[in-house]
């Protein structure tokens, strides 16, 4: 009997011993892979990283940079030609995640597979918020003047990205139906955006007005001295834009909160294609026919004409 007892235990303890083995040799093997995809991650970081300078170094040896309008000529730091390329990559990577958006609509998905695509988009925005945050900090002036994008996207910019608010009131009427709930937190969403951006707007307009005030300078002031405390007032643009892509983020992360996860699929969506038709639509301005654009030159000449005609007969009125 005690010699059974004893066999027994003895197979107990050896299950024990196999499943600790069993776990251990499990263990090793995550760490095999956490280890191998590390290193791939490593390598893909490498190679990333020779492509953008040799990227970098075709873009300067041609004086081009490349970016969301395309290439153009001039002057760019290093840091914003790497900002432009990541952007390129960023759109490339934005007409997959619309692909995806689109699809997952039409293919009637379930709620818990559609979040994880519509998740996907949010965190693809802020791979952009985070690439710009490194972009403020090498060539803030590039962001604010919104040479990454096109001609088009940049008569609409507003502290080198979109306006929280404007976004929003484009999206009420896209977005149809909405509960009672449901409206009152978007209006309540973009009633706060809008007092942030008046807040920030009007910080921006002291923080120009008083640099006006330094640069122009006055009598007996060191021009060395005016110059420094210039820079040092320059040095805040960046926080104007990293507070305004914060102000962004939030939005975008607060909308799918409000709304239904298939309400936020196609929020998500419509914005893409907002700006996807404004980047055709710069691409259908600048390929224009030659006799639109003389036509265009004519009525300006006309114009200027006739405003240069006008006051002709009294030269002196002014004097």
């Amino acid at each position: 009997m005690l010699q059974r007892r004893g066999s027994t235990s003895e197979k107990q303890l050896d299950a024990k011993t196999l499943r600790r083995l069993a776990q251990n040799r499990e263990a090793a093997r995550k760490s095999r892979l956490r280890k191998k995809a590390y290193v791939q991650q490593l390598e893909t970081s490498r190679i990333k990283l020779t492509q953008l300078e040799q990227d970098l170094q075709r873009a300067r040896s041609q004086g081009l940079f490349l970016g969301g309008c395309s290439a153009t000529v001039g002057n760019i730091s290093s840091g914003a030609a790497i900002f432009d390329m990541e952007y390129s990559r960023w759109l490339e990577d934005d007409q997959r995640h619309m692909s995806e958006l689109r699809t997952g609509l039409h293919a009637h998905l379930s709620d818990s597979d559609l979040r994880v695509i519509v998740d996907g988009y949010i965190s693809h925005y802020d791979d952009i918020f985070r690439l710009k945050g490194v972009a403020a900090k090498t060539d803030v002036f590039h962001l604010i003047t919104g040479m990454w994008t096109t001609p088009a996207e940049r008569c609409f910019l507003w502290m080198a990205g979109f306006r929280p608010s404007e976004l929003i009131k484009m999206l009420i009427s896209q977005l149809d139906p909405l509960t009672e709930q449901q409206v009152m937190g978007i209006y309540s969403l973009q009633h706060s955006s809008q007092q942030a951006e008046e807040a920030l707007t009007q910080g921006l307009e002291q923080l120009q007005q008083s640099l006006i005030d330094t640069v122009a300078g006055g009598p007996g002031i060191d021009a060395m001295q005016q110059m420094a405390v210039a820079l040092g007032k320059l040095a805040n643009l960046e926080g104007f834009v990293r507070q305004a892509d914060n102000l962004r983020q939030q939005t975008l992360h607060q909308l799918p909160r409000i709304l239904t996860v298939r309400q936020a699929a196609r929020c998500f969506l419509v914005i893409g294609e907002y700006y996807g038709r404004l980047r055709a639509l710069s691409s259908l301005w600048a390929s224009r026919p030659r006799e639109s654009l003389m036509s265009d030159d004519h009525s300006c000449q006309t114009t200027t004409d006739l405003h240069m005609v006008q006051p002709s007969q009294n030269h002196f009125s002014n004097f």
